[in-house]
């Protein structure tokens, strides 16, 4: 007989109990393979005994790459059969048979509200998927996720089943990077792929950030002023005592991520046609890191500047929209 509902305490009862070890030890965050050393044959063991507790289809856990207990969890409660659940996709205007879809990253401490708005400014068949990191927003309960490779596993098994039409990338900051990461992970491993990828106030990715310019590493005071002085965030969240509270958390995990996340030493660059979008007033993202995309795809669009600081996205929704609809249009094949 299965349970009700899949809870994330069923499922680390299950892990231990295949490990036999206290169920304390494993972490919702602890990577199977490198901090519980969780081999291919453990992990089928651990797939087929979710499979059979929880009602979820046959081979959908193996086949999903989910790395951690809260991954896991994430993926059962979705897949769960008769069951849907929250995940990180929210469609503002859901459609049956959409032409095209369009999914949108954030930026670091941020969530998918930067792009409240933005569906009413594309084509009437296009579906806009706003990408929602855990931690935060309807996936608060999910634990915060600090490492690039992590991040774009979780999204890869969240989207896979959503990329079976044309579909696009673009992401803001942070979320520039992970739709690289994506695109990058999607054409390794022969996935279709985007007809066309935005990035917009990221510089290329380079090397881990510097030991003295490692936000992650900064005290709050020194986190706080360090994003008044570089435009990181609105005054009244940086300001207000509760609400950094709040959102300090996201804010650290996001910058581990940009800070310790080290790129290929010769990056190949992609087939996939790539625009690059920034603020001309952005004190963090220069054009010269803007224009340094180019060598990173074999179809370079250019780059395209707007009035504003580092997030001049939320001043210019239409002509944003506008540009992204043109871009992926003129990609199309």
């Amino acid at each position: 007989m299965t349970s009700a509902t899949v809870t994330i305490e069923d499922l680390r009862a299950l892990i231990a109990g295949v490990l036999e070890i206290d169920p304390g030890e494993v972490a919702d965050d602890a990577h199977f393979a490198d901090d519980l050393d969780i081999d291919s044959l453990l992990m089928l063991e651990i797939s087929t005994r979710v499979e059979n507790a929880f009602d979820v289809p046959e081979n959908t856990v193996v086949i999903s790459g989910a790395a951690t207990l809260a991954e896991l969890h994430a993926l059962a409660v979705s897949k769960r059969v008769g069951e849907t659940a929250a995940g990180p996709v929210i469609r503002p205007r859901p459609l049956s048979d959409p032409a095209v879809r369009l999914f949108l990253f954030h930026h670091a401490g941020g969530s998918h509200l930067l792009y409240r708005g933005w569906a009413e400014h594309f084509p009437k068949d296009w579906e806009l998927c706003l990408l929602e990191t855990p931690g935060r927003g309807h996936l608060q309960t999910l634990p915060l996720i600090d490492d690039c490779d992590r991040l774009v596993d979780y999204f890869h098994t969240a989207l896979a089943p959503l990329l079976d039409r044309p579909f696009g990338f673009f992401g803001h900051s942070l979320g520039a990077l992970i739709a690289h990461q994506l695109t990058r992970r999607l054409h390794h491993e022969g996935n279709p792929l985007p007809t066309w990828l935005g990035v917009s106030a990221y510089g290329t990715p380079r090397g881990a950030a510097d030991a003295d310019a490692r936000p992650h590493l900064m005290s709050d005071d020194e986190l706080r002023d360090w994003l008044r002085d570089v435009g990181g965030s609105t005054p009244q969240l940086l300001d207000d005592e509760a609400l950094w509270r709040t959102f300090a958390p996201a804010f650290r995990s996001d910058f581990k991520l940009l800070d310790t996340w080290v790129p290929p030493l010769v990056p190949e660059p992609l087939p996939v046609p790539l625009s690059v979008f920034g603020g001309r007033r952005d004190r963090l993202i220069g054009e010269e890191r803007l224009l340094a995309w180019q060598p990173f795809t074999t179809h370079f669009r250019g780059l395209e500047m707007y009035e504003g600081d580092h997030f001049y996205v939320t001043d210019h929704q239409r002509p944003l929209a506008t540009a992204i609809t043109a871009a992926m249009r003129s990609a199309a094949p």
